[in-house]
């Protein structure tokens, strides 16, 4: 998606990209092939033309951090695509507190589609150990993590670094129309959690996080479990909702009329 995309260029919003589209420029190729685009002056479409080469550039590179510099957030789920055998989905758990009221992380957990990785406050979770397991990925996904999990990690991990872009699925499906925290739309998608935890939420995993400083290995187990399913859930849901992301744009409507497939 993100090589069909001209929203990524100053000036152009999803009206302006549909107009481009069009006119049968579906890709950037197609875009630095043309020599006039209707409603784009010369001089503009001569600067475009430079930032378009920029960006595949840097997509050919693989250099992940240029795009997060470079495109709007609300649009870095266009990059899903691309980048999806090196995404990593996030999730914290927190004592329930604010950093500056004494709030810190208690586990961290991450999830590439292969493995899951679990950072626990006291045994492995530093700053060094969470860059090292964040290095490498270029797409971060969470769920409402641009309003909760990565701010709350920059305050209380100083350190910490987050130069990926960032697939954020709370504003994603609100984006579609789609209301509600993470467990009520997995239940909207048909997905399934460990029946251990079903049914908790993050007010559950600070009491679990209480028991488990309390001696209660149990607690621990399911604090655990529970922050996994909140991860690894996050990788089924970010296709779905990108499938959705991109019909919503129409690109492949038109698509359906010219001489080449469908992205």
């Amino acid at each position: 998606m993100i090589e069909h995309t001209f929203s990524v260029l100053p000036g152009i919003g999803e009206k302006l990209e549909q107009r481009i589209w069009q006119q049968s420029i579906l890709s950037w190729n197609d875009f630095l092939a043309q020599p006039f685009v209707e409603g784009i002056a010369p001089a503009r479409k001569h600067l475009y033309d430079l930032r378009l080469q920029e960006f595949q550039g840097a997509l050919h590179a693989g250099d992940a951090p240029y795009f997060s510099r470079n495109v709007k957030r609300r649009e870095h789920w266009r990059l899903f695509e691309r980048f999806r055998g090196d995404v990593v989905c996030l999730d914290i758990e927190t004592n329930g507190f604010h950093p500056a009221q004494g709030g810190y992380v208690t586990v961290i957990g991450l999830y590439d589609g292969f493995e899951s990785i679990t950072l626990v406050r006291g045994e492995n979770l530093t700053v060094s150990a969470l860059n090292q397991c964040l290095f490498g990925y270029k797409l971060l996904i969470t769920f409402y993590g641009a309003g909760f999990d990565v701010p709350f990690m920059l305050a209380a991990l100083p350190g910490v670094s987050f130069e990926m872009p960032h697939f954020d699925l709370c504003f994603a499906a609100r984006r579609l129309g789609i209301d509600g925290g993470l467990k009520r739309i997995e239940q909207q998608f048909g997905l399934s959690r460990d029946t251990a935890v079903e049914g908790m939420n993050g007010y559950d995993a600070v009491l679990l996080w209480q028991r488990m400083q309390a001696g209660d290995p149990e607690a621990r187990s399911l604090l655990l479990t529970y922050n996994r399913e909140d991860t690894v859930n996050l990788l089924p849901l970010a296709e779905l909702l990108y499938e959705r992301l991109r019909a919503s744009t129409g690109l492949s409507e038109y698509y359906s009329g010219a001489a080449y497939g469908c992205p």
